[in-house]
């Protein structure tokens, strides 16, 4: 008989789109009208639903921009400690 084995839903994780700046990182902030602005804090940037959706952002970006999608809270946390201590 065959079985079917069920599997958890897919796990969504917020992601952002950074990139490296000269001193540390930018986070992209979509803005209302449709700007684009790079903030330090990712608190500030725009969170994207899932790696997947922030690594499709990165991509349509200009190639100058070398951005990526990277775990929101990995990058509040590492946000956290160098800016907290």
């Amino acid at each position: 008989m065959l079985q079917l084995s069920t599997c958890p839903p897919t796990f969504r994780r917020p992601a952002v789109v950074s990139k490296a700046a000269e001193e540390e990182a930018a986070y992209l902030r979509l803005c209302p009208d449709g700007a684009i602005a790079w903030v330090k804090d990712p608190a500030a940037a725009t969170a994207f639903g899932s790696m997947k959706e922030a690594a499709r952002m990165a991509l349509r970006l200009p190639s100058g921009e070398r951005a990526f999608g990277m775990p929101l809270q990995v990058e509040l946390e590492s946000y956290q400690q160098e800016h907290l201590h």
